[in-house]
């Protein structure tokens, strides 16, 4: 009975001790098998390819490469120049718009008459580029009541800003506000041509039935004949004024 208790014991000892004796193969181990794949996978590179490449491939002789055109450097001074921004008359603006310093002479105001455009830095930037424009083009002139925030450099750079390469005259005159009765932005005035221009209290003035005005924000054209509906007799003024703004 003691014999076959030892014998069952021995046999998983034994199964042990082989287990421990045989050493596996890490993972990931390169064996000389796999080198000698690869060898096989790569490409053989002959002189007779190196010969073909060279045929094919072949160096420009000295003759060939003097054909070749040397880029020569560029010339600054030809090159094409930006521009230059408009600029802005500092002191047309510090003066003021004055209808008889321009348009009048002896107290007569020109004979095409005149075309003002009240308008405010407080208008909506679309507007007011949109009258810049216009005025351009039928020779308007915009007015200002003041300064921005009283100064004149801030003001010439606002101005700069809207107009940019357009020649629309801007003026600044809170006289002429005064004068036209301008409540409200934009509002446009056309004087007649050929009125005389009188002086109330050291000012120049207008008799009530030399010029016509409206308001609202509306494009220039659209006030023009709205005017001219309402008052037929200054069609003659207005005239000129659309024909440069229809082109």
């Amino acid at each position: 009975m003691a014999r076959s208790v030892l014998w069952r014991v021995s046999v998983p000892v034994l199964a042990l001790l082989g287990a421990a004796g045989t050493r596996a193969q890490p993972i990931g181990t390169v064996t000389d098998a796999d080198i000698e794949r690869a060898r096989k996978l790569q490409p053989v590179i002959t002189d007779q390819d190196i010969e073909r490449a060279q045929r094919l491939n072949r160096m420009p002789t000295e003759e060939q490469a003097s054909r070749v055109p040397v880029p020569s450097a560029p010339r600054i001074e030809v090159l094409p120049r930006p521009t230059a921004p408009a600029t802005v008359d500092l002191e047309a603006i510090a003066k003021g718009y004055s209808l008889l310093e321009q348009d009048g002479r002896n107290g007569v105001l020109g004979a095409e008459g005149a075309l003002l455009v009240f308008v405010s830095f407080a208008m909506p930037e679309a507007a007011l580029a949109r009258l810049v424009r216009q005025a351009e083009r039928a020779r308007a002139t915009l007015v200002l009541r003041g300064f921005v925030d009283n100064s004149l450099a801030a003001t010439a750079a606002r101005v700069k800003t809207l107009i940019g390469r357009h020649k629309a005259p801007f003026q600044i005159d809170p006289q002429s506000f005064d004068r036209f009765s301008v409540s409200r932005v934009p509002t446009f005035v056309l004087v007649r041509r050929g009125v005389e221009i009188k002086q109330c209290d050291g000012q120049a003035c207008f008799p009530a039935d030399a010029f016509v005005s409206t308001q609202g924000d509306v494009s220039l054209d659209y006030a023009l004949d709205f005017m001219t509906k309402r008052a037929p007799a200054f069609s003659r003024e207005a005239a000129p004024f659309l024909k440069r703004l229809r082109g």
